[in-house]
């Protein structure tokens, strides 16, 4: 049987650059290797990488039997998000449950949020001074951890609500460091491990409460009300679900604002122009986002059975991750390293050359959520006040467990305040 290609280097200096440096060494082994190409990772061995739209499609539309996503989330994400997450399930479970999560988070349905997603924006940004410094992604992280306090749990307990305020943050942030105690259980009597473990089960202890008094209220209109007014859901399945959509959601779109506002600081005419608040073009920012500075570098699948990929025969186990980071950046696009949003006015990507929510019966259920929450904040922000940038070149790229952050934060300098005019919010209504 051959092999897919494999950099000529050794194993533990090829798990450092895959951690550490991941866009750039990707990027190297496709230029070396081409569109298929395997490395080696500890304590998961080798994985098989795939660049080309067309093998990405064959996995994205592959049979779920044996394309498991669940099995490959399982060993970083069950620990943290629970045994009964839409993350870590397969088949019938997965798609038993996607059904029923999925009408919560349709278009239609998260309109609702947007504005308390303008009224959060608003309160953080009318915080800034003119003349600071501020740090995009914790500000970002701010925002989000209230949307999903309010829009997602709607805790209302004001003793829950500061437990929550000051749990959530410390624990949903995956690092490397609290990574290691999944792939090594016996660190969790140890330091660092130990007491995040404890973090979690306080943490559990809180959402537990908030389940409980919504079963015996369920008459909000927050996603957990809705999920309880469905009746079929365990107190585990939905704390389970809760912590996934504060993990998986949260963390990332944050991230996902940092860039943008990262991005924009430093194209004028593009940041001009998204301050008029055009829909349409802020979606183009917010898609231009998400390929050129992807929060993920790929997505994640495990083989049930020997079947092809890329090219190759590859035998049951053999982990595969279709590259969003390579193939979002690749000659399917004019200029793809360029920031241009208007290309997303001038026409649809290409198919399975922008897959930052993934594919298939796997797509992110949080798609349109994220995405009104990216824009709603990008139209209240801009707004309210003129931002430029701190340094003239670009950030570079942090990575941080699976996440790819700006380095600096994406900081940027508040120039000057702007009016609102007579609307106290522009983003919602």
């Amino acid at each position: 049987m051959e092999r897919p290609p494999e950099p000529r280097l050794p194993k533990p200096i090829q798990f450092l650059l895959i951690w550490y440096r991941t866009i750039p060494f990707l990027e190297r082994c496709r230029r070396k290797l081409g569109n298929t190409f395997a490395v080696h990772s500890p304590p998961f061995g080798r994985l098989l990488y795939i660049a080309d739209p067309a093998d990405i499609k064959r996995v994205f539309t592959g049979d779920p039997a044996l394309f498991h996503a669940g099995d490959a989330n399982a060993f970083i994400m069950e620990p943290v998000l629970g045994k009964h997450s839409l993350l870590v399930l397969d088949e019938e479970e997965h798609m038993r449950e996607r059904k029923m999560l999925l009408p919560h988070f349709h278009g239609e349905a998260v309109r609702r949020y947007a504005e308390t997603m303008a009224s959060v924006t608003a309160a953080e940004v009318d915080s800034w001074r003119v003349g600071q410094r501020v740090a995009m992604r914790p500000a970002m992280q701010r925002i989000g951890l209230e949307v999903i306090l309010r829009a997602v749990i709607g805790v209302s307990d004001p003793v829950r609500l500061a437990s929550l305020r000051r749990l959530l943050p410390r624990m949903s942030g995956l690092t490397p460091l609290i990574q290691a105690m999944w792939m090594w259980p016996w660190l969790g009597r140890f330091g660092p491990w130990k007491r995040y473990r404890r973090l979690l089960a306080e943490t559990d202890a809180v959402l537990h409460e908030e389940i409980a008094a919504r079963r015996a209220d369920p008459s909000g209109d927050d996603i957990l009300s809705l999920l309880v007014q469905t009746g079929s859901l365990s107190d585990e399945q939905l704390r389970d679900e809760v912590m996934t959509l504060l993990v998986a959601g949260h963390e990332t779109t944050a991230t996902a604002l940092a860039w943008a506002f990262e991005r924009l600081v430093r194209h004028p005419e593009a940041l001009e122009r998204a301050r008029s608040g055009d829909d349409d073009y802020l979606d183009a920012v917010v898609k231009e986002t998400l390929r050129v500075r992807p929060v993920v570098a790929d997505v994640v699948r495990t083989v049930t059975s020997e079947t092809e990929v890329g090219g190759y025969t590859v035998p049951a186990g053999t982990i595969v991750l279709p590259a969003v980071a390579l193939v979002q950046r690749s000659e399917s696009y004019d200029e793809p390293s360029a920031f241009r949003p208007e290309r997303f006015l001038d026409g649809s990507a290409a198919p399975y050359t922008w897959i930052p929510f993934g594919g298939g019966v796997r797509r992110c259920i949080g798609a349109a959520f994220a995405t009104l929450e990216m824009k709603t904040v990008l139209r209240e922000v801009l707004a309210r006040v003129e931002l430029a940038p701190v340094r003239a070149g670009d950030e570079g790229t942090r990575v941080s467990g699976v996440m790819m952050l700006p380095d600096r934060a994406g900081e940027v300098l508040v120039a000057a305040r702007r009016s609102v005019g007579d609307r106290q919010l522009v983003s919602a209504g």
